[in-house]
């Protein structure tokens, strides 16, 4: 996948989209004229200098004399029934978000730096609330038709009038206009250097294909790209085929040379994760990863194994990780209440599943920076204090005078202190037992409420929190739903319950207000619905201190304990390594990417010519 994730995009195909008349002016803003404080750079980069040089020809971790050619087929999960990534219904194509290049794209191998792809360079002032960009003149779309600025300034029109709701929310003080074929200029009201990045990281999308057609709505043929793939053929939900594109006007530049090796990329789908395990171990697809300890620990043996003709890797990462969790809906009036969702915290036991379960193999997860210097360990410091001190009295109190850990057991599957502990707690939250099931003393209903999954694998893990609440008398019904009611279910926030979890973040960013700004509550990437003023206080903060690295160090760590303290989720596992299988049909760089596994570095040992 590509290296680069733009924050307004991801919400799209995730919340349900508004399509809106007002018009975004995009086409005769006037560029600022400061060049006292002017700036022309060939990368951007939010808290360091860029690791390569103007002159650089090719990332370090690609082989830029990589052969071309052969083939890889992959595995897919579900199915899927459209090619617009960008939609706000539907379930897009593997891959689909790749086909249209951006003006910008990011390394491997460094956080929060781009460099130029459809752009040649940047200007910008050195307070960050204008950047002027200029175009590559041999950038072409799939038909040949030229990429343009004019495109890029419909582009951003597109998703104000056409994406989700939240776009035209975080970008509302941005202005686009194209000055002509080869230059764009981006301007804020309050400067931003995070915004812009976001910006500049768009897709361009070809304004002669979509202007007639709404960006809100699924697309049941494939678009005109711009990428280094485009989508060669299909059976809709079972299988979708990338072609390299022979003429690819981007193939030599330093950000793509020696990536996108394959002619071929092929997704097949798979409803079962079991049935795509032994679909692999047949040959029936090349390359897989695996992410249950179970499986990986028992099921990759066999003769193709023991032959070499399957090669099995552990490759360790310091990747952050997300935050792999069951979350609650605080929507839902039983789990409004952080004494309740700690409580059911006690009954879930880790140790005993990673033993039992999982061969010892993860580690729990404890924080929402995990594997990062941000993520909160001991008391808070004197900085974080600066942060934490003037909301004293919008937050947990532990928030001053603890670690937060999550609850331990000793893994020989007895949890009963922790279950005393938990009743306590219930008590204490209006809850007691009659006739061995938890009743709300004011309400009289039962503790009832539905974890909703969307794979077999998460059953297995979810019986023995199941079994252990039901000795505190409660109900824990179990639903299994395939990915499209899934997402539907997210979208619509129709659940207690989900296993899901919040995505990695890499450093505290404007991102941050997505997942837990109560301005973004139609997110569903603010899965546990928070709306908190503490939260939204220091979400706000980080997004205004993007560039100064002395108050980010401070400022994650103390929303790291603030989420933590509320109890939002009940935190799951991580693993600091990539588990990967593949046909002995491959090779890839020596030097692997920092931040990623780098499969589009990989190339073919078959049928590939240099």
């Amino acid at each position: 996948m590509k290296p680069y994730i733009l924050f307004g995009l991801l919400l799209a195909n995730a919340a349900q989209a508004t399509t809106s008349s007002e018009h975004h002016e995009t086409q005769h803003q006037v560029i600022p004229t400061t060049p006292d404080v002017t700036v022309i750079s060939h990368a951007l980069s939010m808290h360091s200098e860029p690791k390569y040089a103007a002159t650089f020809t090719h990332f370090a971790y690609t082989n830029p004399d990589a052969p071309k050619g052969g083939s890889i087929k992959l595995s897919a999960s579900g199915t899927f029934d459209n090619f617009n990534r960008y939609a706000s219904r539907g379930v897009a194509a593997q891959r689909s978000g790749e086909l249209y290049d951006a003006l910008f794209v990011g390394s491997m191998d460094e956080l929060g730096v781009y460099y130029p792809l459809i752009a040649t360079q940047a200007e910008y002032s050195e307070n960050w609330d204008w950047i002027a960009v200029d175009f590559h003149p041999d950038a072409r779309f799939h038909d040949g038709e030229a990429i343009t600025a004019y495109d890029f300034a419909f582009s951003f029109q597109k998703f104000w009038d056409e994406g989700v709701p939240q776009f035209k929310s975080y970008y509302a003080d941005v202005k686009v206009s194209a000055l002509n074929e080869h230059r764009v200029v981006i301007t804020l009201e309050k400067p931003d250097k995070e915004k812009l990045f976001g910006i500049l990281t768009l897709p361009v999308l070809p304004q002669h294909f979509w202007h007639d057609k709404d960006f809100s709505q699924p697309l049941n043929t494939p678009p005109v790209g711009s990428g280094a793939y485009q989508i060669a053929d299909y059976k809709m939900g079972q299988q979708v085929t990338y072609q390299r594109v022979a003429d690819y006007w981007a193939v030599d530049l330093p950000v793509n040379k020696g990536l996108y090796n394959f002619d071929t990329l092929v997704y097949d789908y798979y409803r079962d994760n079991n049935v795509s395990l032994e679909a692999f171990k047949a040959g029936e697809y090349d390359f897989r990863t695996e992410s249950s300890a179970k499986n990986w620990a028992t099921l990759y043996s066999g003769p193709a194994f023991s032959r070499g003709d399957i090669v099995t890797e552990t490759i360790p990462h310091s990747i952050p990780q997300g935050m792999s969790a069951l979350v609650f809906n605080t929507h839902r009036e039983i789990f409004t209440d952080p004494k309740v969702r700690e409580a059911l915290a006690y009954a879930f036991d880790f140790e005993w599943m990673n033993k039992a379960l999982f061969f010892g193999l993860y580690s729990r997860n404890r924080s929402y920076f995990q594997s990062s210097p941000y993520e909160a360990e001991g008391l808070p410091s004197d900085s974080e204090l600066t942060y934490l001190e003037p909301l004293r009295e919008q937050i947990p109190p532990r928030v001053f005078t603890e670690s937060y850990l999550p609850p331990i057991t000793d893994g020989n599957g007895l949890v009963r202190n922790n279950l005393l502990v938990a009743k306590h707690l219930l008590e204490e939250a209006g809850w007691h037992i009659v006739d061995q099931q938890l009743i709300n003393k004011v309400t009289g209903k039962p503790f009832v409420f539905e974890l909703m999954l969307y794979s077999p694998d998460q059953e297995r893990t979810a019986l023995p929190l199941q079994a252990n609440l039901k000795r505190l008398g409660i109900t824990m019904n179990i639903r299994l739903v395939d990915s499209s009611q899934f997402i539907n279910r997210m979208r619509s926030r129709d659940y207690d319950m989900i296993d899901r979890g919040y995505s990695a973040n890499q450093y505290p960013s404007g991102n941050l207000m997505i997942a837990w700004h109560s301005q973004f509550i139609d997110s569903t990437y603010n899965a546990a619905g928070v709306t908190d003023p503490a939260i939204d206080h220091l979400t706000e903060v980080i997004a205004q201190s993007q560039g100064n690295a002395d108050a980010l160090a401070a400022l994650g760590p103390a929303l790291d304990r603030v989420l933590t303290w509320n109890f939002y989720v009940i935190p799951k596992w991580h693993l600091n390594a990539f588990w990967v299988a593949y046909w002995d049909k491959f090779d890839r760089p020596a030097t692997r990417p920092d931040y990623a596994l780098g499969l589009d570095t990989w190339w073919s040992t078959e049928g590939s010519v240099n």
